[in-house]
């Protein structure tokens, strides 16, 4: 049975086709990068017309990282500079070869951001790879369309770009900027793959490579790179860090931001259920039932009906319907047993061996990283975060760890979760900066037994 699912070509067949059906999908070539398909037959999802740009070629070149297509990508807030250049800068929307979790080759979606500001700081333009925090799952949530489109809304679905401020932040500071779409979200070929460890680290550092190969940048050989990320983007660009070493050897890393991280995933569902991000859930299960078909099976024998149709309704969600539609929801309601879907996985050494795999920490990151959690967080709980700043430091990474001290601003209602993300944007992308700059820096893994 192929690990791999269609996706369906509109938004009813998609709601139709639940994440535990499988059927064929793509096939892996090597050729070169071929133009846009003019005559597929367009994706919607939930009253949103995906561009033809992000259906995939059936046929992908060898090298991860390789450019598959790229044109201009209108972006949705731009001004006229005073030299005649657009602000931020101009921006290329993007498709390249990844690998997935299972060895095989994929595309992927994304951005690339020329800034128009000057890099002030020492040696060529830097390049920073912004893995975007939780979109949802449905095509039309895809990070670079948010570029295009701040604010989608229609009735059927609800997106915000709201990492494009710190997409904006860089390109004032004189960076380029590479986002990825990350496997399956864009690209109508599959299902996103939330959490994915492997399928989002690869996304990440490919995305470097392919911003490199992208003609009339910048960008030279020379170019520093760093990662950015929070929530679902703090685990890809971490988990990018740990990659790095041994998939993207010519990706040199001057340093990662890894806010938020869901390091452990088993606590990190934990802390979703029945909270506003509920619907996360349905993403994850999703994901690794497309990717893992022991998680296919056990789902299927698991989930009842209610269940089943959050796992099709979610797949086609952003999540602004996502939390009107799933806010709080608990996974006893989805499952035969009454059980939670934490309780089935803890009891299922199938499952739970699938979980493990995705835990972050495990090898020594690559460069400086800063990590960064709240201590009230309980969407992506703060222990299993500082956690995987203490396994880093066991293994002798350079991190510099930093608790964001604030206030319970409300138990599971996200705000516990994005608080941060907004306090502490400005210390990340300064520390960030240093790093592109070549400015050294030392960890304070030393102060762990006197940080919460």
């Amino acid at each position: 049975m192929s690990r791999y699912r269609s996706r369906p070509r509109s938004a009813s067949n998609r709601v139709a086709a639940a994440a535990l059906a499988t059927v064929a999908c793509v096939c892996v070539g090597a050729t070169t990068a071929d133009a846009t398909p003019t005559d597929t037959e367009p994706v919607v999802s939930r009253g949103v017309s995906i561009p033809a740009f992000y259906t995939p070629p059936a046929q992908l070149p060898s090298a991860n990282g390789a450019l598959i297509r790229h044109e201009p990508l209108p972006l949705g807030l731009s001004l006229p500079g005073l030299d005649g250049r657009p602000l931020p800068g101009t921006a290329t929307r993007l498709m390249y070869k990844s690998t997935d979790s299972d060895g095989r080759a994929v595309a992927v979606t994304g951005a690339y951001l020329e800034p128009s500001a000057k890099w002030k700081g020492d040696g060529p333009r830097p390049l920073v790879a912004v893995a975007s925090g939780t979109m949802g799952q449905g095509d039309q949530c895809a990070p670079s369309f948010a570029l295009q489109h701040p604010l989608t809304v229609n009735g059927q679905t609800l997106s915000v770009g709201y990492d494009n401020l710190a997409i904006y932040r860089l390109l004032a500071g004189g960076a380029a900027v590479v986002v990825t779409d990350y496997v399956g979200l864009g690209a109508t070929d599959r299902l996103h793959t939330y959490v994915n460890r492997q399928d989002e680290g690869h996304a990440v550092l490919d995305a470097v490579r392919a911003a490199r190969a992208l003609p009339g940048t910048s960008l030279t050989s020379g170019s520093r790179v760093g990662l950015y990320g929070y929530s679902e983007g703090g685990g890809a660009s971490a988990s990018a860090a740990e990659l790095q070493p041994a998939y993207a050897p010519d990706v040199h890393l001057a340093g990662t931001y890894a806010g938020a991280p869901p390091a452990d995933l088993t606590a990190v569902m934990k802390g979703i259920d029945g909270s506003a991000l509920a619907a996360a859930l349905g993403w994850a299960i999703n994901g690794f039932a497309q990717a893992y078909p022991d998680m296919r099976g056990i789902a299927e024998a698991n989930l009842n009906d209610a269940g089943r149709k959050a796992l099709a309704d979610t797949s086609t969600m952003c999540v602004g319907e996502a939390v009107f539609r799933y806010g709080f929801a608990r996974s006893t309601a989805w499952t035969n047993s009454g059980k939670s879907v934490a309780e089935i996985i803890t009891e299922e050494p199938r499952a739970q061996a699938v979980l493990d795999e995705q835990r972050i920490g495990t090898l020594k990151p690559a460069g400086p990283v800063r990590v960064t959690t709240g201590i009230q967080d309980d969407i992506v709980p703060h222990a299993q975060a500082r956690q995987l700043a203490v396994d880093w430091c066991r293994k002798g990474g350079n991190i510099t760890y930093a608790a964001v001290d604030l206030p319970n601003l409300g138990d599971r209602l996200l705000t516990n979760h994005l608080a941060p993300l907004v306090t502490d944007q400005a210390a990340a992308i300064s520390w960030l900066t240093d790093r592109l700059e070549g400015k050294p820096t030392t960890s304070n893994c030393w102060t762990m037994p006197f940080q919460r």
